[in-house]
């Protein structure tokens, strides 16, 4: 098979990167000063609330912070109360929810190589940076941000619940996917004690979608195709579609889960065309398949049962490279 051909990535570990524990994180950023935080590129909620409920956490201790991203924030965050961006010269670099420098975005890549932090949930995470936190078992990176908010002494405010909360949400599915563990809905509980309006923050995020969203969905919903005795549901989204319904980059979050909702797929797969000529491919896995282990073969990462990669080349190129390795994960 052609993807047994490919040559295997060597990935080299940063050999600078210290290991913190939960202590050691909270002491680092109670003494650190003048705080550029970092969230990756084509921001989703986690990165986001993560981002900026440390930033609003760091200026309530007195701190200067900002909050960098290489793209602009999707409008369906409108919502949240964000700060604005002071100009100053940081002495530390804080990267959060970002696993890969290069997912900071091309502008960004070389500055999150030098972070001097990373707090990160995703057990792909490579190790650039100079130190890492890092909590694989976590739901979300904002779920780790709540506790390490709480014990820096921060008040948090319904702003920074609202943050947190958002990626909570977001990256659990609104509290179904099988990472939300027992922890996940008593620290969402606490937010909302905090006032977090959990209500309108649920029915914007999951509830309402634009008219050329609605659109693109009937389009894409077409493409969906089966293959593996039914065990693997394909769906494209072609450039021309987005084009075609007026759909911008900011809207196409959530498709990933789509194939994956039908009875008896094991594995949903979204092909994305890029105007680069590579396809990102998003895997969504039910009952313990890695979807990690298979975006790694294409020197992309995530979690056990959400993942991404991309492939470079035509739609018929990338779609058999990725069954190939989903029927090699399947056996």
């Amino acid at each position: 098979m052609e993807l047994a051909k490919r040559r295997a990535k060597i990935v080299v570990e940063a050999p600078s990167t210290l290991d913190l524990t939960f202590k050691q994180t909270v002491d680092f950023l109670c003494q650190a000063e003048d705080l550029l935080i970092m969230a990756h590129a084509a921001p989703d909620g986690d990165t986001i609330g993560s981002a900026y409920g440390l930033c609003l956490g760091l200026r309530q201790l007195g701190k200067r912070a900002r909050v960098l991203c290489a793209d602009p924030l999707p409008t369906r965050f409108a919502f949240l109360k964000l700060p604005e961006a002071p100009d100053f010269e940081p002495k530390e670099i804080v990267c959060v929810d970002i696993a890969d420098p290069k997912l900071a975005g091309k502008a960004n890549a070389s500055l999150a190589w030098k972070s001097t932090l990373c707090i990160d949930h995703h057990g792909s995470n490579i190790r650039y940076a100079q130190r890492l936190y890092l909590e694989p078992e976590a739901s979300s990176t904002c779920e780790i941000m709540v506790n390490i908010l709480e014990r820096m002494g921060v008040s948090l405010t319904s702003d920074i619940a609202d943050c947190l909360y958002t990626g909570m949400a977001t990256d659990t599915g609104c509290f179904r996917f099988g990472n939300t563990q027992a922890s996940t809905h008593r620290t969402a509980a606490k937010l909302m004690e905090c006032g977090a309006h959990a209500a309108k923050i649920n029915k914007d995020l999951f509830d309402t979608i634009g008219r050329t969203r609605f659109v693109l969905e009937q389009l894409v919903g077409q493409t969906m195709q089966f293959y593996l005795g039914g065990r693997v549901a394909v769906i494209q989204v072609a450039h021309d579609m987005c084009v075609k319904t007026g759909t911008s980059d900011s809207e196409l979050e959530g498709f990933a889960s789509m194939p994956g909702r039908i009875e008896g797929v094991l594995v949903g797969v979204t092909l994305r065309e890029k105007v680069d000529g590579f396809y990102k491919i998003s895997l969504r896995t039910n009952e313990g398949i890695d979807a990690s282990a298979i975006c790694a073969k294409f020197d992309g990462g995530g979690h056990k049962a959400a993942a991404g990669c991309k492939i470079k080349g035509s739609l018929e190129h990338a779609r058999k490279l990725i069954l190939e390795a989903i029927e090699e994960a399947l056996g």
